[in-house]
Order: structure tokens, then sequence, then C-alpha cells
């Protein structure tokens, strides 16, 4: 197969070449791969600066979607011919991968594979950090920021989903717009207005119920500045490159909580496996995640599309910081 290859650390030092095709297991399921998602994690990994570090040589991609073509021995819930998304822990810029039986999952089709490959971790991670975490509420506001990327517009329109009051920000008229068509009751440009007087004032001076935050630095820090009291902050990345100091004092005089959220620990890529059920648990999110898609309640964006073969080149269009929605890599198998 052909496939992306990281002979060692850094952008340069990926290839585009024919490689071994991945070895089936008792419960892979092997999947002609027809789009991958591209991501910021991705040229981290590719980097060698990723919290999950892989020693050179190695094929990165973690967001697959494609068609089923073999299955291992103890493979029960899918067979030949299905139409499937997957998370890996890495492979997925290949024309073949690989994926164990539980982070694979059906693909209504309805949906088609370019969204698929923003469910694995951009949806799946927004929808863990607003239900399972934050447990938000209908009617309670929720502020998003970076909503016009691959994060924050997941955030935006599963907290309409879930029917709270949603508040977004982001930085050029072009994103404001992104942010309003999926759903955001009220959009800020940070670089024309103070996001913390603007939530202030909407909220009659009680602040956030619950902040979405994948920018980190100095955003953080105003959050916490217009946070309600017994408010949920959820840092979800550090794209300004600034990781946060959290003042202690601000969370107890206010009664704030922060949640830390590693999506690849439910999908069992930790140290240490989640509890037994959890598997059962991120199944059914994903089978609710795709049935609203295919329904139309939620719409990923692809931004751009790219052949495996035109990798590099995805990568760089990320760093423009003008993407809204996903980048995603095309193989010789989509038809």
């Amino acid at each position: 197969m052909k496939a992306v290859v990281c002979e060692d650390y850094g952008l340069s030092n990926a290839v585009f070449k024919q490689t071994e095709r991945p070895k089936m297991f008792d419960d892979g399921v092997r999947i002609e791969v027809h789009a991958a998602g591209v991501s910021f994690a991705n040229l981290l990994v590719i980097d060698g600066k990723h919290q999950n570090r892989w020693e050179p040589p190695f094929i990165p991609g973690t967001e697959v979607a494609g068609v089923v073509t073999e299955c291992g021995p103890s493979v029960r819930h899918f067979e030949v011919g299905d139409r499937v998304v997957a998370g890996v822990r890495t492979g997925g810029y290949a024309e073949e991968v690989v994926a164990p039986e539980d982070n694979v999952f059906i693909l209504p089709t309805a949906v088609s594979y370019d969204a698929a490959v923003q469910f694995p971790t951009i949806y799946a991670t927004a929808y863990a950090a607003l239900k399972w975490k934050a447990n938000i509420q209908p009617g309670e506001t929720l502020l998003v920021h970076g909503a016009a990327g691959g994060s924050g517009s997941a955030a935006v329109e599963i907290g309409k989903l879930l029917q709270a009051k949603v508040i977004a920000t982001a930085g050029s008229t072009e994103k404001i717009k992104a942010a309003q068509q999926r759903g955001a009751d009220v959009a800020i440009n940070y670089r024309k207005e103070d996001f913390r007087e603007k939530v202030l004032s909407l909220t009659n001076n009680r602040g956030a119920d619950v902040i979405f935050d994948p920018i980190g630095g100095k955003v953080f820090d105003t959050s916490l500045r217009c946070i309600a009291p017994d408010g949920r902050i959820i840092p979800m990345g550090f794209a300004s490159g600034t990781i946060p100091q959290i003042p202690a004092n601000i969370l107890l005089v206010k009664n704030v909580t922060v949640f830390g959220l590693y999506w690849g620990y439910y999908m069992g890529w930790a140290r240490q496996l989640p509890p037994a059920g959890t598997a059962d648990k991120v199944r059914a999110a994903f089978a609710e995640l795709l049935n609203w898609t295919a329904e139309g309640k939620l719409q990923p964006t692809t931004y751009k599309k790219f052949h495996l073969k035109e990798f590099a080149q995805a990568l760089h269009t990320l760093s423009n910081r003008e993407v809204i929605g996903r980048v995603v890599l095309h193989t010789e198998n989509t038809q």
C-alpha cells in the first residue's frame, strides 16, 4: 500500500511511498481508507512534540473513514463492506489501516467520508466535554472560544443541540459569520470587542455557566473573569501557544470547576485503561452524533481537500489560521 511515512521527526522527513500493509490482529478491523482528517495534533506528532510520541519510522494520522475489507476472528460488530469511521492511535495517513473494533463505528449512508473524519476526535471531544463533563443544562450560557475552528465549531453545534445559549468568539468577520451559521446566539469578534465585558453584559453580570476554551493563554485568564458562580471551564487545547496557570483563589471564591479532558483515554490510548463499560458508552455517543448528522442537525464543514500525497501542503494550510472547518486528505480509493 501507499502511505505517508515519517522516516524521522519533522515534516521535511515525511515521504509518500510504498510500504507494508498493517498486520491484522484478533479484534482488528481492516479499513480501506477513503478519507483522513488533518489536524494540528498530527503536525505535533510528526514533529515529535505530541504527548503520543512514536519512534520513526511511523505513519501519522488518527481519523479515518472508509470501507471494511477484513475482520479479525473476534470481531462482532462489523462485516466486510460496511461503511465505517474510526479513530486510530497512528497509521491513518495510508490507503489501509487496521483499527481495534472498539474504535470503529458504523457510518450512516447519509454521512459522507469527508464529514465522518471530524468525529473520532473533534466532535467526540466536544460531546464528552459538554455532555459528560460539564453536564450542561438547557438554558445555561455556553461561551465557546475559537468558534470557527474544528473544536470550537463542534462545541457551538452541540451546545445548541443541548439547548444552551451559545456565545461564540472568533477573530475575523468571516469566522464570526461561520459561528453564526453554526447556531451561535451571539458572536463576538475578540479583535474588536472585549469579550469579558460583552459576556457580562449579555448575562446581567452573572457570566457564562460553561466555557469551552481551545485557545489558552490570556483567553483562559480573561475567561475566569467572566465565568458565573458554580461555572465550569474546560481547557481543550492551547492554540495560543501558552499553557495557562490556574489561580486557585478564583476557583475557590467563585466555586469554579475546571475539567480536564483527554478523549484518547476513552478510546484506550492512555497508559491506564478506562473502566469497564466505557466502550459501550463511547459507541452510544458516536451513534447519537452520527444520527444527528444524518438528520442534518450537525453540519461538519470541509474547508479544503487534498490527495494523500499532498499531505505536506494540507498540513501547511492549517498554519495560515484562516481555516474554517477541517482539512481532509483523500486516497485513490475515494470515488
